[in-house]
């Protein structure tokens, strides 16, 4: 697959503190790419260097194949973004906006804010001043506008904020149509886990301003990142048995009684056998599958 966006050793310094280090990104054309990371992370510093708003203190970042550079204006023009809040003309209708919008872009093509509108379930506020919009509605807003150009690479930071638990469903469904009907590959930042889980084709984690790991969603299914959890009220006891006597070490105590058991040799029936037989009290027993936000703690250190 072309590659859409790739970075090599990307820096940003501000008064003197390296708030992103040495971070390597790569998105493939098709890809829905979800970037997570905790608020202060450094997910909207680096998306406003991918979008030319910042300048980076050291590294590359080639859009299309082509160095971005601050003449790069043919590669800008196929791109779309949201980068934190979008902002808009307030006593200006949501139309009206996105008529200017075009305008700006040198982008006229027929009926294309109407479609945009439909798209985003906007037609109904028309007239209606962007002053009077929810803050959901100024998201969706900011959607529309994003892809009014039919852009090839769509760059989204949070832009599930502010919406109902409906209208993050509505979002996470036309971004899935945009990149597969519509061919746009996006960037996606997140730290809702779950949404990303639903969503992307492959995520980046960024950790205190680097990278901790990109990998493709596939690849954490095949991982087949299953485990037995264990709760009980000796959980002193249950570690004991499971190391001295069953011969298992691959478990991780998770609080005061409970356990999880990363074993896939063992099944569940044959671990309440062994542990029942050395008088482990047993509160409950189930196998589970580890969820993206399991994963995302594990490789971040944040679950210990």
């Amino acid at each position: 697959m072309p590659t859409i966006l790739r970075t090599q050793k990307l820096t940003k310094s501000i008064g003197g503190k390296e708030i992103v280090s040495h971070v390597d990104i790569h998105v493939n054309k098709g890809d829905i790419y979800g970037f997570l990371g905790p608020n202060g992370a450094g997910k909207t510093t680096i998306m406003k260097m991918i979008t030319n708003l910042w300048k980076p203190t050291s590294g590359e970042i080639e859009l299309f194949g082509e160095k971005l550079t601050s003449t790069s204006y043919e590669v800008l023009k196929r791109m779309g973004s949201i980068i934190e809040y979008p902002v808009f003309y307030e006593r200006l209708s949501g139309r009206e906006n996105l008529e200017l919008h075009g305008e700006y872009m040198g982008y006229y093509s027929p009926n294309s804010v109407q479609k945009a509108m439909d798209m985003l379930e906007l037609s109904y506020t028309d007239h209606k001043p962007v002053r009077s919009y929810s803050l959901g509605m100024k998201q969706r807003l900011g959607i529309a506008r994003a892809i009014l150009t039919k852009p090839e690479f769509l760059v989204l930071d949070e832009p599930t904020n502010g919406l109902d638990p409906a209208g993050i469903k509505q979002m996470r469904d036309l971004l899935k149509v945009l990149c597969h009907e519509y061919g746009i590959t996006i960037m996606i930042s997140s730290h809702l886990l779950s949404e990303i889980q639903n969503l992307a084709t492959k995520i980046g984690v960024i950790h205190h301003g680097k990278m901790v790991k990109e990998i493709a969603i596939q690849e954490i299914l095949d991982m087949n990142l299953a485990y037995v959890e264990l709760t009980t009220s000796n959980i002193q006891h249950a570690s004991f048995v499971l190391a001295d006597k069953l011969n298992i070490h691959n478990f991780k105590v998770v609080d005061d009684n409970k356990l999880r058991i990363y074993e896939k040799q063992s099944s569940v029936e044959e671990l309440t056998k062994g542990l029942a037989m050395n008088d482990v009290p047993i509160e409950s027993i189930n196998g589970q599958v580890e969820s993206l936000e399991d994963y995302f703690l594990k490789i971040t250190g944040e679950d210990k």
